[in-house]
């Protein structure tokens, strides 16, 4: 597991340097988005991905990764606004949000280190296409979870779906490299 952990933290550290750099581009302007806006976004992130994956011709010269990349600093993004809340401006520094980003994504590979121990790493055996599968099923279950009011009866909450996509996505993004 100690493979993982640094193959974690190695594609968590380019997504991070990716929204630190938006940040310094565009501020904190995600943070008036309600979470099914990122969910949305994620979702739009994942169907390309499928394309992808299915589809002979590309048309837009962009692969799976910077996808993959999408997914996890959207849903980074929705986990912040599932702790803070959604404002009508802006009102985060690129400090601030990469110290939010930092902790959830700590919260995060913790779940994923977790999980890992418990399935014994059962995700190397598994296709990018099924984990993007996955993916796409946490968003259906999210978009379930957001119409009844964020509601469930038996079910983990959004924040978990969120943390799946996040765990999914890098799985995804370790097999790419590899």
């Amino acid at each position: 597991m100690q493979d993982t952990s640094k193959q974690y933290d190695a594609i968590i550290n380019t997504c991070k340097n990716l929204f630190t750099k938006k940040m310094s581009d565009y501020g904190s302007a995600w943070r008036i988005l309600r979470l099914p806006s990122l969910t949305d976004q994620i979702f739009i992130k994942a169907q390309r991905i499928r394309g992808l994956q299915e589809n002979e011709v590309r048309k837009v010269d962009e692969g799976e990764v910077s996808e993959f990349i999408g997914i996890i600093n959207y849903a980074v993004m929705a986990l912040i606004q599932l702790e803070k809340g959604v404002v009508e401006q802006p009102d985060l520094s690129t400090e601030e949000a990469t110290e939010l980003y930092e902790k959830q994504v700590a919260i995060t590979k913790q779940l994923m280190e977790d999980k890992n121990h418990d399935y014994g790493e059962a995700w190397r055996d598994m296709r990018v296409s099924s984990l993007t599968d996955l993916i796409l099923q946490k968003l259906l279950r999210v978009k379930q979870i957001e119409d009844n009011k964020g509601k469930t009866l038996v079910s983990e909450g959004i924040d978990a779906n969120y943390q799946d996509m996040i765990n999914y996505a890098v799985f995804a993004m370790i097999h790419l490299g590899e």
